[in-house]
């Protein structure tokens, strides 16, 4: 069976570092200590960034093919250490192993691709004759690595969404110092592990662990050409304001809805709609919160979904029958039981769940909510799901885009009609048809819009965000 370490280090300019054992890093099941890690101080942090600067031109300077042998590098020693990631993040972030094994599979795809984009960073050739004055001119661009920046990565997928800043970081050059979440840091710290063994320069990466506090110093440092930051609407927007000049990239949180249509393959978007909405313990910025159901098909959807919940384990996310593990703490599950408990006290109806102890929290189905209530109105971000019925599509279409979020929605519809009305009408970054909106594949455009954050990841995507357009125009005559 895999075991951990007692203690980690951070990765201070490529190397190993050990100069404490400050953060303490729990099995977010049991409560219990499952390792300490490095944490880093202010001084270190300035150091990476030191580091990063120096590394600027070392990095900007490696061939395409010597980029895409480093992300193909970690790719095989993530299938080697497969295993190993999955119980580590079995264990620091509570998901039941087969949602961890399911990341761990992302983590390696997302390498992959950006292996394949880093020898694909084309620019244009651009005919400047569009006028008398300009004959003779030719212009030609190409994309250039932006310069150091920052990455500040989130606890529900540490592995994952940490991939997706390192390695089109990698892919276009861009040596960076990432602060991973302080809940859930060591699938960053192993990813530091696996890039140490390759040929990168020092100070190409920096993960350093270090408190919210230290946040500040990842964020306001003009040396850092680029901030990435996923996590909470609050605390991205925050840093957004701190940041000064720098681009600043923002995956940030979502309510996201999901509309039955009459016409819908009801079995086909149950077993659906109950992974959006339980998957991970709900623990998703495009997890389903809000589902809109067609009057005639109301009732009978909420009682397949109600007795679908019901059957859901819950438990020990290390045991390979459990669904629902625990939230990343107690003081998250006690938040969300109280939004249930505002709502039922509001007028909705309890259909399923609801119950808590400790760190777990029941699959829980709400009817007949309140919309000014926070289970409608904010990012749930657990194992809550908000039922409610329409009559006409143009009215559930409304519905979603009542929320200041927007990142993705779905639609499960047979109408190609709808489909299309709908992609042009919801305020969302994504629209998934015949699919929950929590459904991604890695190389697509993801991100969202109004408080759901800015700019786009995917690897393309995000190489776009950390690259510079450097034109040049030739007179020829």
């Amino acid at each position: 069976m895999t075991q951990l370490k007692d203690t980690y280090p951070l990765y201070l300019n490529n190397v190993a570092v050990q100069p404490n054992t400050d953060l303490v890093v729990t099995d977010k099941y049991t409560g219990d200590v499952a390792f300490r890690t490095a944490l880093a101080t202010p001084d270190i942090i300035d150091a990476g960034i030191d580091g990063a600067v120096a590394a600027t031109e070392p990095m900007a300077q490696m061939a395409s093919y010597e980029r895409q042998d480093v992300l193909m590098h970690c790719v095989s020693r993530f299938k080697e250490r497969f295993d190993e990631l999955a119980y580590a993040l079995c264990v620091e972030a509570g998901k039941p192993i087969k949602d961890s094994e399911g990341e761990v599979t992302r983590l390696i795809d997302t390498f992959r691709i950006a292996a394949e984009e880093s020898v694909r960073m084309t620019g244009e050739v651009q005919p400047l004759d569009i006028s008398p004055r300009a004959r003779g001119y030719q212009g030609i661009w190409k994309r250039v690595p932006i310069g150091p920046c920052s990455f500040i990565s989130p606890f529900n997928f540490p592995l994952n969404l940490a991939a997706h800043k390192i390695a089109p970081a990698i892919a276009v050059g861009c040596p960076f110092v990432m602060k991973p979440a302080s809940k859930t840091p060591l699938g960053a710290i192993i990813m530091g592990e696996v890039l140490a063994e390759t040929n990168l320069p020092k100070g190409a990466f920096s993960i350093l662990p270090a408190s919210r506090d230290g946040a500040d110093l990842f964020t306001e440092d003009d040396r850092l050409k680029l901030l990435s930051f996923t996590g909470s609407p609050a605390v991205g927007w925050a840093l957004k304001a701190k940041a000064g000049k720098k681009p600043v990239v923002l995956e940030l949180g979502g309510n996201a809805a999901v509309i039955i249509d009459e016409d819908a393959d009801l079995d086909d978007a149950l077993e659906r709609v109950i992974f959006g909405a339980f998957y991970q313990s709900g623990q998703s910025c495009i997890g389903v919160q809000r589902i809109i159901i067609h009057e005639n098909v109301y009732d009978q959807f909420r009682d397949m979904l109600v007795a679908k919940t019901a059957t859901l384990i819950a438990g020990d996310p290390k045991d390979r029958k459990t669904f629902v593990g625990p939230m990343i703490s107690e003081s998250e599950a006690s938040r969300l039981d109280g939004w249930i408990q505002e709502a039922i006290k509001a007028g909705a109806t309890l259909l399923v769940g609801g119950n808590r102890e400790g760190a777990m929290l029941e699959a829980t189905l709400l009817e007949n909510v309140p919309r000014d209530t926070n289970a409608v109105r904010e990012e749930a971000f657990g194992p809550l799901a908000i039922l409610s019925k329409f009559s006409d599509f143009d009215e559930a279409l409304a519905e979603v885009n009542d929320s200041k979020f927007g990142l993705q929605a779905g639609i499960f519809t047979r109408d190609l009609f709808k489909t299309l009305d709908a992609w042009d009408t919801l305020d969302v970054g994504g629209v998934v048809v015949n699919d929950v909106p929590s459904y991604r594949v890695d190389n697509m455009p993801y991100g969202g819009v109004k408080d759901s954050g800015l700019g786009r990841e995917g690897i393309k995507f995000a190489m776009e965000d950390l690259t510079e357009i450097r034109n040049l125009v030739i007179r020829r005559t």
